[in-house]
């Protein structure tokens, strides 16, 4: 089919009924709706060929970054730190460690196994080991687990997705600055920890007094036409900001909405202050708005994914996507262990629930276009084999959510182990 502007507008009202029927499908039987729209996008394009995608590449990673900017915005209002703050120790150390671990056998899988570069397989590495706070939200918030099992989950892939793009930009930015495979490890660790902090730094300051101010601005234009629409644009400014000055963009923009959400809630800190504030639900309304954009963006991207993928080189990648999924699974399971000492009072059925919910989505799909722009030739299979490890790990997490039902209040008759 020949992409027309009217056949595009058709196209684009078409997915927007086909990802609210998935989102209900979803919602009625728990089944990830990205698994629905990959399915699609794959029928749409190798399977029809109504719809060809490689003539716009660009476009695909564009809508790509949009959606995973809105996304990290509204993770990042998502962080209320003074709702969280029993749980915000046990969801950060999660995050921090699974990621980490993850990082490192992936990449030593990669690199051994695999014969890839060290370069090459570190990047590789860092846009796998994310998982997607886009499919995970979605999912905890139709499951009645314990709060805080929940909570601490939310906050770690709240939080791990600005980690897999902070360690993603860190990456890139040292290739660009000349490392290479002839680089000794030392120096790419060296250089990776000195980037890291400055990058984080730089985000971190950023995106609380951009929070800071816009809070302040934002009683003053909350009751006037296309406010929102205004804050939207003040995410795209921080992120090209943040960005243009060396610092972690997408990290900023998570910090932002965090920011926002802790000063404009109804629990607001400065309450407690007695600070002279003037605390509303705008945050509330924001998080609305950027949720209904994210979801118009992050369903076209997903389509679009599918219908991207060639089965010759899903066949291809299938065998490396499930040792990869294997070595995923160890590293989590260590990592859950591990947090125990910050997340007391965790089941055996809550374990597993936190080892196997471990989605790879939005974040994977567009880190691991950013690393196939940077090293085109190494990673010339890295879409096949991230469309792979999606379906590989949202199945694993449909699984996970039908055994969940174990751990719901009135069917947990089992003592919690003790840490």
């Amino acid at each position: 089919m020949t992409i027309t502007l009217t056949n595009f507008f058709g196209l684009l009202g078409g997915l927007l009924v086909l990802a609210y029927l998935a989102n209900r499908f979803a919602h009625r039987t728990r089944v990830p709706d990205v698994m629905v729209l990959l399915v699609c996008g794959i029928i749409l394009g190798p399977v029809l060929h109504w719809v060809d995608v490689n003539s716009f590449p660009k476009f695909i990673r564009g809508v790509g970054t949009l959606a995973l900017i809105l996304i990290l915005f509204a993770a990042g209002l998502e962080l209320d730190l003074r709702r969280a703050r029993k749980q915000f120790l046990a969801g950060t150390l999660l995050a921090i460690v699974s990621y980490a671990l993850t990082m490192e056998v992936v990449h030593l899988l990669c690199m051994w196994y695999l014969h890839m570069s060290r370069m090459a397989s570190l990047l590789a590495a860092a846009a796998l080991a994310c998982m997607s706070g886009s499919i995970v939200l979605p999912i905890l918030d139709q499951m009645r687990i314990r709060d805080e099992v929940k909570t601490t989950l939310v906050i770690e892939s709240a939080f791990g997705d600005g980690l897999g793009a902070l360690v993603v930009g860190v990456l890139l930015s040292l290739i660009a600055s000349g490392a290479n495979s002839d680089t000794s490890g030392g120096t790419i660790l060296s250089g990776m920890l000195t980037e890291f902090l400055f990058r984080f730094a730089l985000a971190f300051v950023i995106g609380v007094v951009s929070g800071y101010l816009w809070a302040r601005l934002l009683p003053k234009i909350s009751n006037r036409q296309f406010w929102q629409v205004l804050t939207f644009g003040a995410v795209l400014i921080i992120y090209s900001g943040t960005h243009a000055i060396g610092g972690s963009d997408l990290f900023a923009v998570m910090v932002f909405g965090a920011t926002l959400t802790s000063v404009l809630g109804p629990e607001s800190f400065w309450r407690d202050l007695e600070v002279d504030f003037n605390v509303t639900d705008e945050s509330s309304q924001i998080h609305s708005f950027h949720s209904e954009l994210a979801f118009l963006v992050r369903n076209f991207f997903f389509v679009m994914l599918g219908a991207s993928i060639q089965f010759r080189g899903l066949q291809e990648q299938l065998i490396p996507s499930l040792e990869i999924l294997a070595v995923i699974l160890l590293a989590r399971l260590i990592a859950v262990q591990f947090s125990r000492i910050a997340w007391r009072g965790l089941a055996w059925r809550e374990q597993e629930l936190a080892t196997t919910l471990i989605p790879r989505g939005l974040i994977t799909a567009v880190l691991g276009l950013e690393a196939l722009n940077a090293m085109p030739q190494d990673l010339h299979f890295f879409p096949s084999l991230i469309f792979a490890l999606i379906l590989l790990t949202n199945g694993l997490g449909l699984v996970a959510t039908f055994r969940a039902k174990a751990v719901e209040p009135e069917a947990d008759t089992r003592p919690a182990m003790q840490a």
